[in-house]
């Protein structure tokens, strides 16, 4: 069975609503690469990059941050945060990806943060 048909999706939009309304029973997590991560980031993310993800460090790193909280992530355009929350998931840590990723946020929410 293919991992990754099971993991939920949101919009830019949706993820915009849940972090104005203050929402505090989520944490979202930014799998891009550090220097991406200085180009612009999503207010309220976390990073944790997706090589740390897979060598298994990250997991345990997104096990501490998350404690009872939902799992949102996010990366450059949404394969990659994809792939993160497949191996969360083996690890059950089930999460929700930002459909676009910072791309679509760049795109359809704040302007501001430049596309690279």
């Amino acid at each position: 069975m293919e991992a990754q048909q099971a993991i939920a999706e949101i919009t830019v939009t949706e993820l915009k609503a849940i972090i104005d309304a203050g929402a505090e029973d989520y944490v979202i997590i930014d799998v891009r690469n550090p220097n991406e991560w200085e180009i612009g980031k999503i207010p309220n993310t976390v990073l944790v990059p997706l090589p740390e993800i897979e060598n298994g460090n990250g997991v345990e790193k997104v096990k501490a941050l998350l404690n009872g909280h939902k799992l949102i992530a996010h990366c450059k355009m949404g394969g990659r945060s994809m792939k993160a929350l497949g191996i969360l998931k083996q690890a059950g840590i089930d999460g929700i990806n930002v459909q676009g990723g910072i791309n679509a946020w760049s795109e359809q929410i704040d302007p501001s943060i430049p596309k690279y």
